[in-house]
């Protein structure tokens, strides 16, 4: 599929979703309904049928709401079984998933270095994952693993299976729901051939990004706000120079984080190698999101730092986001590594 082949629906897409969001909190029986979960999904599923490029415009502008949802883990879980071969399971389980009967989450190690931590033998599933986004919410979990041969294999669990532990992980940014999967002996309740493990990965880090992406565009546009009806000395303290060029250095940050997404985004969409245009992307992005919501608090003044403001809200996001699914630090190293 041409990953802008529904390019002239964005916009569109982008409108109903930043309406939507700006609402209030919608729960996931409103965002089913607005389609969100069955977008890659098959129209003979209950989806829309188009492209990863639609998905990561929706995590873009939760983002931007900084809005709580099981967005992140649950369209893991759905990419995962988009990789699989159609069969009875994987379409039942795609079909509840646009419904939003059920909430499938790919279990996957979100931090410094993601990896895969399960093996599946046959006394079962073994293993743990840290920082899994939304596992506590799931009806099934995903899980990729290998087996005793070392081949890759996507195994699905039920979440109240004997020997699953499934323990919150709390962390400084109340917007994720965040996880340690332990398995001991677990017995699957399906297992399908997985070759798609790097394509999993790739697609749960470009969607970060999209978020980080989205808040960062959101921080700047309160901060020109702001700085237009602040007034010290008598005049705006938007037309002071320091205050204009630190907004001109936020909205540059941001151009070039769009344009990096935009072909990590297109990379995985076109199923090809992603690697580089995905580190690219994620380095870029984590790091903006950072400094443009810091330095709107700080463009804030005092107001910047209460709880009022809600600019903590963002910074919290964007410093947990930066974080999850490799730092920069991780991503520029393996940068180094490929083009070595």
């Amino acid at each position: 599929m041409m990953t802008r082949e529904f390019a002239d629906l964005h916009p569109e897409l982008r409108a109903v979703a930043r309406n939507l969001l700006t609402a209030g909190h919608p729960d996931w029986t409103l965002l089913t309904q607005a389609g969100w979960p069955g977008l890659e999904i098959e129209e003979s599923l209950g989806g829309a049928e188009v492209s990863f490029a639609e998905t990561a415009i929706v995590a873009e502008e939760l983002g931007r709401a900084a809005a709580r949802s099981s967005h992140l883990g649950v369209s893991l879980g759905i990419g995962a079984l988009l990789a699989l071969s159609p069969d009875t399971g994987r379409d039942e389980a795609l079909s509840a998933a646009a419904g939003g009967t059920e909430l499938p989450v790919a279990v996957l190690s979100t931090g410094e270095r993601p990896s895969i931590g399960f093996t599946l033998t046959a006394g079962g599933l073994s293993g743990t994952a840290d920082f899994v986004p939304d596992a506590t919410e799931a009806t099934r979990l995903l899980i990729p693993a290998q087996d005793s041969e070392g081949t890759p294999a996507l195994v699905q669990i039920d979440p109240a299976a004997t020997g699953l532990l499934i323990t919150a992980q709390p962390t400084l940014d109340e917007t994720r729901r965040l996880a340690t999967v332990t398995a001991d002996g677990v017995q699957p309740t399906q297992v399908w051939p997985f070759p798609a493990t790097q394509h999993l990965l790739d697609r749960g880090t470009v969607a970060v990004a999209a978020d980080s992406l989205g808040l960062a565009e959101a921080m700047l546009a309160a901060t020109v706000d702001y700085v237009r009806i602040r007034h010290q000395f008598g005049r705006p303290i938007g037309s002071f120079q320091a205050v204009k060029h630190a907004c001109a250095d936020m909205l540059v940050q941001i151009r070039v984080t769009r344009r990096l997404v935009e072909a990590a985004v297109d990379a995985v969409a076109a199923g090809s190698d992603a690697q580089t245009a995905v580190s690219m992307a994620k380095a870029y992005a984590g790091e903006t999101a950072v400094a443009v919501a810091g330095k709107a608090m700080q463009l804030h003044g005092g107001i910047g730092y209460t709880w009022e403001s809600g600019v903590h809200v963002y910074l919290k996001r964007a410093t947990l986001n930066r974080s999850l699914f490799g730092s920069p630090t991780a991503h520029r190293r393996a940068l180094a590594t490929r083009f070595r």
